[in-house]
């Protein structure tokens, strides 16, 4: 069953042929079978023929592809590599008469392309039995016919071919004839005379019997008639006429006449004609006029079902004598086939980072013309990454030709063209579906470089401050986004605790209140992350600023807030309007417009006497002081900031109109409640006081000249400043904000004796400063202390002598 042999030409000529073509053409494989097996009978074993294991038959997708539009006639058993029937095989309605009957067939492996080319010898069975043309043969004999005439008779045909063929022929025992068979010619031979008048006619039975086992036979009666003289049959001019047709000529074309004479007169010469023994078939297809013998066309002639045509042609006189002619009509080939373009194997979707010149399909191609009418072209012709690749016989290879990007383009339709060498040339065309599978090779993409998020301090926990969005070209899953925060820290903290992001929408909201005053801005980072095997992922930063509210009130830093402790300023009386007294200082911890501060005077013992500068805070004189005014005087003073709504702080200024202390009543009416050991520690203080007095007394008196021969000074240049250490650590000197300006420098001393009282004296550094001498602070509950035994320096000059 598994033959492999070949002759040796062919084997010579299959091996340049797989030389040129490619070299995964294997050698060819030959079964021969018997016809009419049953459906899944066995024929061979292909894999043991091919030395191929089962599993590696299944998982290079085997398969068996016949030639042109056949039907399947077998099949691969998967599971053993037996080559079955897929369906009974008659050998007549293939091959006919033809002494071998061969199909082939393509045994196709894939993963790499493999083909094995397959002869399937049909042997033929006795399976038909001898038939004549009909079941009854009229002959007319005259009597005066001739001892060792003879008469023809139509042979019978048998569909079997070889030994099953008709072998011999049988007549019933008779007294007149005997059997003539002659090359297949079968006649009747008259060996005794007819005697009409004995017998007018007889039947003779003839039998044809092949040479099958078991053998078959088919009968035929002959009915002889005796007549008077017709001793002479028709004779064709020729035993065998030969024609030539091209296919698809069309109905009613003459095909060729065949001609036969008679050499009788008469009714016995004329002759008519008929065919002999044809098929159902070739009745159909051809008509033969009885008068005169032309043959023509009825029915359609396809090259590809039939390429010659053999007709028996019978000439029969008036008495019933016969003769046989053949006829032979080969068939031209026309090139009346497109190719056909069969897809055996296709890979979809193909995966988008497939590398170039993979196959993802197998082609093949068909013209069931023959010779240069089936040589065939095939192409593609759009400008796709696809290429077709000659691979083996009519097979093509689709391979690719460069990179596949499904984000570009998802899907192709490529039209294969296919083309043959006949006049003129057909082609026929194929349009082959191809999706590119997604491959997750595309990370998120935000849609901007980075992101800003604008949010008001005091905000509320979970309030949403922006969006982030990123895009993934990838499909499905492989496109999906997902958004997180990357770890990291704010002010120390978590950034977890500061933001959260919505892993599907990309929405950033704060996860708590935001203070304004601890950091104006911070910076956290967003990965977008698809969903991918292996994911990928992109990076944005997101910037967070927070704007300032006005939720701070202004905080006034001297003079002391209220409560503590009170400030007291001495105003010279010589003062004139326009001087400056003191200076209000404030700041606002909010920033921007919520940090403008305002100074005004809510509340005054004398509204005209002082005013206040509505940016700067400093308190200066409206007119000159004069004896009238009271030596107290009270100014209450508001600090509002420029916030909406606005927020304000207010403190109390205390100003001493005295041009030193001891004119102050209530210091000179002071008393200290204290134990003698303190007032015994100024008695000795004031002894050293006159101790020294002389040792100094001409430096001072020099030093008092000197500053009085020079112009008075009317105004001082700067009110109070507080040291910076008095300043909180968050604040900030901001020129024209209404808070501290370096402008203005500031001394601090203490007074002899004073223990919880301080006094503050007030240095010139600006011809414009009017001189203060003082500047006492002191506590309210201890305000009564004794002030005894301090001078000021214009009473020191007073005591000098003249």
């Amino acid at each position: 069953m598994g033959d492999k042999g070949f002759a040796a030409p062919f084997r010579i000529i299959c091996f340049v042929s797989v030389m040129v073509t490619m070299p995964l053409v294997r050698g060819d494989l030959s079964y021969s079978f018997l016809e009419e097996m049953k459906p899944g009978s066995i024929i061979g074993n292909v894999a043991k023929d091919l030395g191929i294991n089962l599993k590696t038959l299944s998982s290079r997708k085997a398969r068996v592809d016949i030639e042109g539009t056949r039907k399947r006639y077998c099949d691969i058993n998967m599971n053993t590599g037996d080559l079955i029937t897929a369906e009974r095989i008659d050998r007549e309605s293939l091959c006919g008469k033809k002494p071998s009957c061969v199909v082939k067939i393509d045994l196709v492996l894939e993963n790499p392309l493999e083909l094995h080319r397959v002869s399937l010898h049909v042997q033929d069975v006795n399976d038909n039995s001898p038939k004549f043309k009909k079941n009854l043969i009229e002959m007319e004999i005259r009597e005066s016919a001739d001892r060792g005439n003879r008469f023809s008779i139509e042979e019978a045909h048998d569909a079997d071919i070889g030994q099953n063929d008709v072998q011999r022929y049988i007549l019933q025992k008779n007294d007149n004839f005997i059997l003539s068979v002659d090359n297949k010619r079968v006649q009747l031979v008259l060996e005794n005379s007819l005697d009409r008048e004995k017998q007018k006619e007889m039947n003779l039975l003839l039998s044809a019997l092949d040479g099958g086992s078991p053998q078959k036979s088919g009968t035929v009666v002959i009915h002889v008639t005796v007549l008077d003289a017709n001793d002479n049959a028709p004779v064709f001019s020729q035993a065998v006429y030969k024609a030539s047709l091209p296919e698809n000529s069309p109905p009613g074309t003459i095909v060729m006449a065949v001609s036969a004479t008679d050499a009788d007169e008469g009714v016995n010469g004329e002759v008519t004609y008929d065919f002999g023994h044809v098929s159902e078939e070739n009745l159909n297809i051809f008509s033969i006029d009885p008068k005169t013998g032309e043959i023509k066309i009825t029915g359609v002639i396809d090259f590809e079902e039939t390429t010659l045509f053999e007709i028996s042609v019978e000439a029969k006189d008036g008495l019933g004598l016969t003769s046989y002619a053949k006829v032979l009509i080969d068939i031209i080939d026309v090139n009346d086939n497109a190719p056909a373009i069969y897809v055996k194997s296709l890979t979809n979707p193909v995966p988008e980072n497939v590398s170039p010149d993979t196959e993802v399909g197998i082609i093949n191609v068909q013209d069931r013309d023959s010779e240069k009418n089936c040589q065939v072209r095939c192409f593609i012709q759009q400008n796709v990454p696809f290429k077709l690749v000659p691979s083996i016989k009519n097979y093509y290879s689709l391979v690719t030709t460069g990179k596949l990007d499904r984000e570009l383009v998802s899907d192709y339709n490529i039209t294969i063209t296919a083309t043959d060498e006949g006049s003129p040339p057909l082609s026929s065309s194929k349009t082959v579906q191809l999706s590119v599978a997604d491959i997750n090779d595309n990370p998120p993409v935000f849609e901007e470089q980075s992101y800003s998020a604008y949010v008001s301090e005091n905000n509320k926990p979970g309030s949403t401050l922006c969006s982030v969005s990123a895009r993934d070209p990838d499909w499905r899953q492989n496109g999906t986004v997902i958004y997180s925060l990357l770890p990291g820290e704010v002010n120390g903290a978590s950034v977890s605790s500061y933001l959260s992001v919505n892993g599907d929408t990309g929405v950033i909201h704060a996860v708590r209140s935001f203070d304004y005053e601890q950091f104006r801005s911070f910076k956290v980072h967003v990965m977008a992350r698809d969903n991918g095997s292996p994911p990928l992922s992109s990076n944005v930063t997101v910037s967070v600023f927070i704007s300032d509210v006005n939720d701070n009130s202004p905080q006034i830093l001297y003079p002391a807030p209220e409560g503590s402790s009170f400030m007291t300023e001495l105003v010279p009386k010589a003062a004139h309007g326009g001087s400056l007294v003191s200076k209000v200082i404030a700041v606002d911890a909010d920033s921007g417009q919520n940090a403008w501060l305002s100074y005004h005077i809510v509340k005054a013992t004398d509204p005209g006497l002082f005013t206040i500068g509505l940016h700067s805070g400093e308190i200066r004189t409206q007119r000159d002081i004069s004896e009238s005014d009271s030596m107290k005087q009270n100014l209450i003073v508001a600090v509002k900031d420029n916030g909406q709504p606005s927020l304000s702080a207010t403190c109390a200024m205390y100003l001493l109109i005295s041009d030193n202390l001891a004119e102050v009543p209530e210091l000179k009416d002071l008393s200290y409640d204290e134990k003698n050991s303190k007032l015994t520690s100024y008695l000795i203080i004031a002894l050293v006081s006159v101790s020294t007095f002389f040792l100094t007394f001409i430096i001072i008196i020099l030093g008092v000249r000197f500053c009085r021969r020079r112009k008075p000074r009317l105004l001082f240049d700067g009110a109070v400043a507080i040291p910076g250490a008095y300043l909180p650590p968050n604040y900030a000197d901001v020129d024209g904000t209404g808070t501290l300006r370096s402008a203005y420098n500031y001394d601090a001393y203490l007074t002899t004796g004073s223990r919880t009282s301080d006094f503050k004296f007030v240095s010139s550094y600006n011809d414009n400063t009017l001189p203060a001498d003082q500047t006492l602070k002191k506590s309210p509950t201890e305000f009564m202390d004794p002030f005894e035994g301090l001078e000021t320096p214009e009473e020191k000059d007073s005591h000098k002598p003249d």
